[in-house]
């Protein structure tokens, strides 16, 4: 609650205008019988970040969903089927038979949102949804351990008057802390059902489903809290002159449109405002009310209305909420006070940003060791089983050697993405984000902003999504366009190839300075970008520090199969396609030497000589770039067809030739700065596109990115000669 904001006990009013908080307006007045309906039910879910939301309309929906972007903006949109009828027990499931015509109910997930003030593209897309969608009733999703916080966008809700439902989740950790809420007494003043669940289980949704199902059928007009006296005298004052212009507004609810007059949103008033003297009456009426609430109250009066809505939280929570005597201090805040801490918190973080590299590399060798034998092993009985020739080149050679090469790798990405599914899952992925704030800001980026880039060590499309967090459309393009200097996990088989090869027992320290290259350069060009082409005013760092949570099993393997299905598709897909392209290309003309300078690809390699040859790079090197511009793990695969060594080509057996040809370690550091650097891949570059709606971003960061992977390796190449290296 605000500093200044006095609760309001008495925050329940009566319709002659007295006020009790122990007593309810009278009951919330019902709508029409039921009726038989022509379209299906829509249900729109709204609620804060992490309150969970998602999880009650996953549930819901099951594999019943339709997944995209709300038009004219990049905002994920999520909808879904589901019978009117809940099945019995905990939770739904996907089996559940799907009945047609009025007997199905469309369900909306809209973005997670604090507020529906409009401020950013979530809140926008929630307010309109609500206000002009056809949804015939809303659950709003609370979290019951921060109900004050969550009861915010409630009391906003209830301003625009749409049938609502309360989902109390997350009811078992409110348990847990002490809390105690008469969800009864809190249905009693809000006018509206309360329904505590568990989503996590799917305990209490049947029964939420339920009296959404009877809000829809017959709907009733949520309770009119009051937010003090003042306030509610100056949005009596625009509601009655909104109501006297009634065809003019006829799309919005009245009070709702006269709470926003009176903190300033214009934004949805009719584009003919100028032309029509009764809009501007409506304003003036809103003006003058704000005007005269700014003196009564020594507060503008968008305070005063933030105040208000405070002030009756603060009420409904002394009627309907019992708090344990040590509620101060949760089990989080004292987890806090060391995570957090300003001076162990960094080598906290740190010390955890190692362990999981650590974890990553030493864990995910044996498997890796497993599926190189395999590939090996698979190629050998392959070729025993073709005549010797062009087809079993290409299957041994190209197929199995080129994609085998690549998924020797997926145990340690698999692995990275279970950690960081952990770290987030916990709630630690954003007290990262509040610890880095001050590095962040140096980068004159939004603290927010780490969690993408953090995300982009595991792969950069995913990275580039997470952008939605930010608020900011400067930091949002900024983000983008230095994620991709994250090394993500498509990177991960250059850097093990080529270290291994040639910096023998200092092949870790040479991967970890990649990873280190990258955070640099991001920050500088981060900066830059920054000052010189997205400037702007920095906005200050608000963010969530959702309680912690114990990680459960099956949503780690839920987050770590999603992203590592991404990489089994690429790799069934882009990177066989890839492949096979460069066997072509290395194997033809036919009967040529494979990978040699009369091959397709030894010529394309001496066309891109002249560029590369100041990084100390050569035709192979050349085309293995070129091959990464489509996926990175594309270029280990090519290396070993180059080589010649197809599906022969284990880890030892690769790094024996590279070690033999002419790449020395100062050139393959080079080369690995340069894989780090340049030009993203085709998905990231498809993704970059999606979130900034223009090819004009996306193809800049391609461009960039590559002439700044040119200038890095030079510098790094040349100059190491210079030094003697």
């Amino acid at each position: 609650m605000p500093a200044g904001a006095a609760p309001i006990t008495n925050a329940i009013e009566r319709p002659d205008g007295t006020h009790k908080a122990d007593e309810a307006i009278g009951a919330a007045q019902p709508g029409p019988a039921p009726a038989a309906l022509n379209r299906p039910i829509t249900v729109a879910l709204a609620g804060n970040p992490n309150s969970g939301k998602t999880s009650v309309f996953n549930i819901l929906t099951g594999a019943n969903q339709q997944v995209g972007n709300w038009p004219g903006v990049t905002v994920e949109r999520k909808e879904g089927f589901r019978p009117m009828s809940p099945p019995p027990g905990r939770g739904f499931t996907a089996s559940d038979p799907q009945p047609s015509g009025d007997q199905r109910v469309r369900v909306v997930d809209l973005p997670g949102t604090y507020s529906l003030t409009a401020s950013s593209p979530d809140e926008r897309i929630a307010r309109d949804f609500i206000l002009h969608g056809d949804s015939d009733v809303v659950i709003a999703v609370v979290d019951a351990a921060n109900l004050e916080r969550n009861l915010y966008l409630v009391m906003q809700l209830l301003e625009i008057g749409k049938p609502i439902v309360i989902a109390l989740n997350m009811t078992d950790i409110a348990e847990w802390l002490g809390i105690r809420i008469n969800t009864e007494k809190l249905s009693q003043l809000l006018g509206a059902p309360v329904v505590p669940t568990c989503a996590n289980i799917g305990k209490g949704i049947p029964e939420l489903w339920q009296a959404a199902m009877q809000t829809a059928r017959r709907p009733s007009v949520p309770r009119r809290l009051s937010y003090g006296r003042q306030v509610d005298e100056a949005i009596e004052r625009v509601r009655g002159r909104i109501e006297a212009e009634a065809e003019l507004v006829r799309d919005h609810p009245a009070q709702w449109m006269a709470v926003s007059l009176l903190c300033g949103d214009t934004s949805h008033m009719p584009d003919s405002r100028e032309a029509d003297p009764r809009i501007e009456g409506v304003l003036s009426a809103a003006r003058s009310a704000a005007r005269h609430l700014q003196d009564v109250t020594g507060d503008t009066a968008e305070a005063a209305v933030i105040h208000g809505r405070y002030g009756a939280i603060a009420g409904l929570m002394r009627e309907a909420v019992s708090l344990p005597p040590d509620s101060r201090e949760t089990p989080s805040d004292r987890a806090d006070r060391i995570l957090l801490h300003r001076f162990w918190g960094m080598p906290i973080l740190l010390a955890a940003v190692a362990l999981t590299f650590h974890v990553t590399f030493t864990l995910g060798s044996i498997p890796s060791d497993w599926i190189e034998a395999g590939t090996a092993l698979l190629g050998r009985y392959v070729a025993t089983l073709l005549p010797a020739g062009m087809v079993q080149s290409l299957v041994v050679d190209g197929i199995i050697g080129g994609v085998g090469g690549v998924l020797v790798f997926l145990p340690q990405i698999l692995i990275l993405f279970a950690v960081i599914a952990i770290l987030e899952d916990s709630g630690y992925m954003a007290r990262a984000a509040f610890l880095m704030d001050r590095t962040m800001h140096r980068m004159r980026l939004h603290g927010k902003a780490f969690i993408p880039m953090v995300m982009g060590f595991g792969c950069n499309v995913p990275a580039i999504l997470a952008t939605r967090t930010l608020e900011s459309h400067r930091d949002r393009l900024v983000t983008i366009m230095v994620a991709p200097l994250m090394t993500c996990s498509a990177r991960l088989p250059v850097y093990a190839l080529i270290a291994g090869a040639l910096f023998g027992i200092y092949a870790g320290l040479a991967i970890a300075s990649m990873y280190a290259l990258g955070v640099l350069l991001a920050a500088i060009i981060a900066r830059i970008f920054r000052r010189h082409v997205f400037a702007g005013e920095e906005d200050p760092f608000v963010m969530e520090l959702p309680p912690y949570h114990r990680p459960t099993f099956r949503g780690i393997m839920i987050h770590t199969w999603e992203r590592g299905s991404l990489f089994l598709q690429k790799a069934g897909t882009v990177i066989l396609a890839g492949a096979v392209l460069m066997w072509f290309l290395s194997a033809f003309p036919w009967g040529v030497e494979v990978g040699g300078a009369d091959s397709f690809a030894g010529r394309i390699g001496r066309t891109i000589v002249p560029i590369i040859r100041p990084l100390g790079f050569g035709p192979n090197e050349g085309v293995a770039l070129i091959s990464g511009f489509v996926a990175k793990e594309i270029v280990v695969s090519t290396i070993g067809v180059l080589y010649g060594l197809g599906a022969e080509a284990d880890t030892a057996a690769l790094g024996k030739a590279i070690a033999a040809g002419p790449m020395t370690p100062l050139s393959g550091y080079a080369f690995m700065a340069f894989v780090l650097i340049y030009s993203p891949c085709l998905a990231t570059i498809a993704a970059i596109k999606r979130e900034t709606g223009s090819w004009k971003w996306a193809m800049g960061a391609m461009g960039y990115l590559t002439g700044l992977a040119w200038l890095v390796a030079l510098v790094i190449y040349q100059g190491g000669r210079l030094l003697g290296l």
